[in-house]
C-alpha cells in the first residue's frame, strides 16, 4: 500500500502552471512492503522497519511513472543500506559520487526556486481546485475570504463595526450666509475668575490653573444667569508662580483677533502632526478662520526632529503653532481639556469654534462644518455621540477594565454623580434630550453664546476636580444645567460620530 504526498492539486494541473516540461517527484511511504527479492504475485507479509520502506517515482508530464532510479534514491536514504536491495542502491549511489549529489542538490533547490518566483510574481493568475468550487481564482478567494472576516464574530464580546455617517454638506461656501436671528438665544453675561486670594496664613495654600472652587460655588455655578464662575486660568495672589498655560503675548494677540477658530493640542509628544488638506479648505476659510495647533516645547522639538519647522510666521502648512509654556498639569489628558473646552477663553471674539482631536485631519471646509451641523441645526452646541456605549455605568466599567484612570477615583466621581440625581440611559426617556449619554469628544463645533460657554466651563470644572476621562460627566454636567434651568433652552445636537479622516 503507497501513499503520495500530492496536495490539493492534480499533478497535471501542478505541472502545467508552476513547472511545465520538468518532471516531478514525489515520495511515496511503504507501509506494507514485500521481502527482499520476493517474486511477483508472492504473499505480502508486513515487516516493522524504522523509517519505513522509502522509494521514490519519477513522473513524466504525461503522469505516467518512469523506471525508478534508485542510485539517486540511496544517496538520499542510507538507512536502506542494511537490507540486501539497499546494499547494492548504496553501493550505486556511492559510485555516482560526490558531485553528483550534489548537483542534484543544486537541481533541487533550483526547482523550488522556480516554483517560488512563479507562484510570486504570476500567483493572481493561478486557478485553485477543490477550494471554492471547481475554479476559483486568488482575487476570488481574497473575495472569499474578506466576506468571511466580515461576518460577525462568533464571540460572546464580538466587536462592533462602525462606517462613517453620510453628511450633505452645501457645495461651497460662497453663498453660506448667518441666519438671521441666530445668535438671539438665552441671554445672560458670564464673567471669569481671574485671581484667587489667600484666606489665611495659616492655610497651606497652592494656586491651581483651576483654583479652589467649594461645593457651594460649584452648586451656584449651574444657574443660568449673571455670574462670576471658575473658568480656568485662574491666577494665586502676587508673589505665587504662574498656574500655567502660558503663552506668547504675541499668540495672545493673534487669537483675540479670531472670529471663527479651528483648534487641537499634541502635548507630551503623544501624536504626530495631522495637517488640514489644504485643497478642501476655501480661500475664505484661510484669510478668515484662524487654525490653531497648540503644543508644548517637547511636541514642538519632536515635530521639528521629523522635518515639520514652522516658518518665519508660525505656521506648519495651516496650522499657526502656539507653544504652550507651563503645563497646568502632569497629566496631559486633563492639559489637553484646556483648548478643548476652553475655546472661549483663548479666543474671545470669535463667534465660532470647532474642536479637532490630534488624531483626526481636518478634510471639509470650516464654514461648511458650522453651517451644517449649527446654522442648519439650529444648535449653539455639536458633538458626537459614542459610536459603541451610551450608558455612563458602561463607560465607567470600560475606564476600569481597560484602566484607563485609578479606580477609587473613578468610583468616588461615579458615586458623587448618583447621589445627586444621575441614573442610567434609557433610550425611550425623550425628555433628557439626549440620544445618548456618552460622547465621543473628539469632534466639537460651537457658537459662543452664554449657554454654550457656560456648559464648557461647568464641563471644565468637572474635569478638573474629578478625573480626566470627560465621558463621566458629560451627560451629568448638562442634566444638572437642564435640571437646574426648567424653560431655559440650551440647544444642543448631539449626531451620530462623524469622521474627518
Amino acid at each position: 500500500m503507497y501513499f503520495a504526498i500530492v496536495g490539493r492539486w492534480s499533478l497535471s494541473n501542478f505541472q502545467h502552471f508552476f513547472l511545465p516540461q520538468i518532471p516531478l517527484f514525489f515520495v511515496f511511504y511503504d507501509f506494507v512492503s514485500s521481502s527482499p527479492g520476493r517474486p511477483a504475485g508472492s504473499p505480502t507479509r508486513y515487516e516493522p522497519r524504522f523509517g519505513g520502506n522509502v522509494m521514490m517515482g519519477l513522473f513524466g508530464n504525461n503522469n505516467e511513472q518512469l523506471p525508478e532510479r534508485r542510485g539517486v534514491v540511496s544517496g538520499f536514504f542510507k538507512s536502506l543500506g542494511k537490507t540486501e536491495y539497499g546494499s547494492r542502491a548504496v553501493r550505486r549511489g556511492r559510485r555516482l559520487g560526490r558531485s553528483t549529489r550534489k548537483r542534484f542538490s543544486c537541481l533541487f533547490l533550483t526547482i523550488a526556486t522556480s516554483f517560488l518566483l512563479y507562484l510570486a510574481v504570476f500567483g493572481l493568475k493561478v486557478n485553485f481546485y477543490d477550494i471554492i468550487g471547481d475554479s476559483t481564482s486568488v482575487s476570488e478567494v481574497q473575495e472569499h475570504l474578506v466576506s468571511r472576516d466580515q461576518r460577525p464574530p462568533t464571540s460572546k464580546h464580538r466587536r462592533k463595526q462602525h462606517f462613517p455617517c453620510d453628511v450633505e454638506f452645501a457645495e461651497s461656501v460662497a453663498y453660506l450666509v448667518e441666519p438671521g436671528g441666530f445668535m438671539n438665544v438665552t441671554q445672560f453675561s458670564l464673567e471669569f475668575i481671574e485671581h484667587e486670594e489667600k484666606e489665611s496664613e495659616t492655610d497651606l495654600y497652592m494656586p491651581r490653573f483651576g483654583g479652589h472652587q467649594t461645593l457651594e460655588e460649584r452648586e451656584i455655578s449651574f444657574y443660568a444667569t449673571n455670574q462670576k464662575l471658575h473658568c480656568g486660568f485662574i491666577k494665586g495672589p502676587p508673589g505665587y508662580p504662574s498656574t500655567g498655560f502660558d503663552l506668547d503675548e504675541k499668540d495672545v494677540a493673534y487669537m483675540k483677533t479670531c472670529k471663527v477658530a479651528v483648534s487641537s493640542c499634541i502635548f507630551g509628544s503623544s501624536d504626530f502632526l495631522r495637517r488640514p488638506t489644504s485643497k478642501q479648505i476655501s480661500e475664505y476659510s484661510k484669510k478668515n478662520v484662524c487654525f490653531v495647533m497648540f503644543v508644548d516645547k517637547q511636541t514642538l522639538s519632536k515635530l521639528s526632529s521629523e522635518g515639520n519647522i514652522p516658518d518665519d510666521k508660525g505656521y506648519i502648512g495651516l496650522w499657526k503653532i502656539v507653544v504652550v509654556r507651563n503645563l497646568p498639569y502632569e497629566d496631559m489628558r486633563r492639559t489637553g481639556k484646556v483648548p478643548k473646552f476652553l475655546s472661549h477663553r483663548l479666543f474671545p471674539s470669535a463667534r465660532y469654534s470647532i474642536w479637532l482631536d490630534s488624531k483626526m485631519r481636518l478634510q471639509v471646509d470650516p464654514m461648511l462644518i458650522i453651517e451644517y451641523f449649527l446654522w442648519r441645526k439650529k444648535s449653539e452646541y455639536a458633538i458626537s455621540n459614542h459610536y459603541d456605549r451610551h450608558c455612563v455605568w458602561e463607560e465607567v466599567q470600560q475606564n476600569k477594565r481597560l484602566n484607563k484612570y485609578n479606580h477609587t477615583a473613578i468610583d468616588e466621581q461615579f458615586a458623587f454623580y448618583q447621589s445627586d440625581g444621575l441614573v442610567k440611559f434609557d433610550p425611550s426617556d425623550i425628555s433628557s434630550g439626549l440620544p445618548s449619554y456618552v460622547p465621543e469628544g473628539s469632534f466639537i463645533v460651537r457658537a459662543h453664546t452664554p449657554m454654550s460657554n457656560l456648559f464648557s466651563c461647568l464641563w471644565f470644572n468637572e474635569v478638573d476636580r474629578f478625573t480626566s476621562r470627560d465621558q463621566l460627566s458629560f451627560a451629568y454636567t448638562y442634566l444638572k444645567l437642564r435640571r437646574t434651568n426648567q424653560g431655559t433652552p440650551f440647544n444642543l445636537n448631539m449626531f451620530k460620530v462623524f469622521f474627518l479622516k
